[in-house]
């Protein structure tokens, strides 16, 4: 196996290895802040005339046809219908099919992409398109500005976001607004080891398996993301 050192392909990959010695950084700890205050700064003048907005998490790996992806672009389409704007990662799959579906509505439709080797540009159904070279940056914009979240099966990246918004809202970090997960199939086996090995031993509280609800049929996930609970400030504390 090679010991030759690979260089950082992404920008978060350079901040991690910045230190270590046989890597050099691009740039210098001040170019990184300056950075990163534009891509905040740029996230709030974008994102602050959206207003309330249901965020959807999912794989970017399903296609037309497969029934999450027709899901997604269902509840998208919901949710626009009542008035919300719908948030995504901006990319394929099940993000592109909540988009679409916020689209086939009329409704606003916002990707929040990521700059990643390898892959492709924001789908084709998004009003407003921000990319993002840190993943901290923009997932401080899905949380800062969702009203609730709705999250279909998917990969590292969903899971990611799942419980950085969980965590976010069991540490009084963010407001607690609903989380719906769609699709007990998925799910299920997820939440049993948590109830069992998290909830069960004490890592952590009972009632926080009540931070999120899981659900099947179309209506009942939009009405558990825009109706089902009070009405709250969106974003963090």
């Amino acid at each position: 196996m090679s010991t030759i050192p690979q260089l950082p392909s992404t920008f978060d990959q350079e901040i991690i290895r910045c230190g270590e010695p046989e890597i050099k950084a691009e740039l210098s700890d001040p170019e990184r802040l300056e950075k990163i205050r534009e891509e905040f700064e740029d996230g709030f003048r974008i994102m602050e005339p959206v207003g309330p907005a249901v965020c959807v998490f999912g794989s970017a790996r399903t296609r037309p046809g497969n029934p999450e992806y027709e899901q997604a672009r269902r509840v998208g389409a919901g949710i626009a219908r009542q008035g919300y704007a719908v948030i995504t990662g901006g990319g394929p799959g099940s993000m592109e099919a909540a988009n679409r579906g916020a689209k086939d509505e009329e409704g606003l439709s916002v990707g929040l992409n990521i700059e990643l080797p390898h892959e492709q540009g924001a789908n084709p159904y998004v009003d407003i398109d921000k990319e993002f070279h840190y993943f901290f940056a923009r997932k401080l914009m899905f949380v800062r500005y969702s009203w609730s979240f709705v999250i279909f099966p998917g990969g590292f990246g969903t899971l990611d976001e799942t419980f950085e918004v969980l965590t976010l809202i069991q540490t009084n970090k963010a407001r607690p607004h609903p989380i719906v997960l769609a699709g007990a199939d998925f799910w299920q086996d997820l939440i049993d080891w948590i109830a069992r090995r998290l909830a069960g031993e004490g890592r952590i509280a009972p009632s926080d398996m009540d931070l999120f609800t899981v659900c099947d049929e179309d209506d009942e996930i939009v009405s558990k993301a825009v109706k089902g609970f009070p009405i709250l400030p969106y974003g963090l504390a």
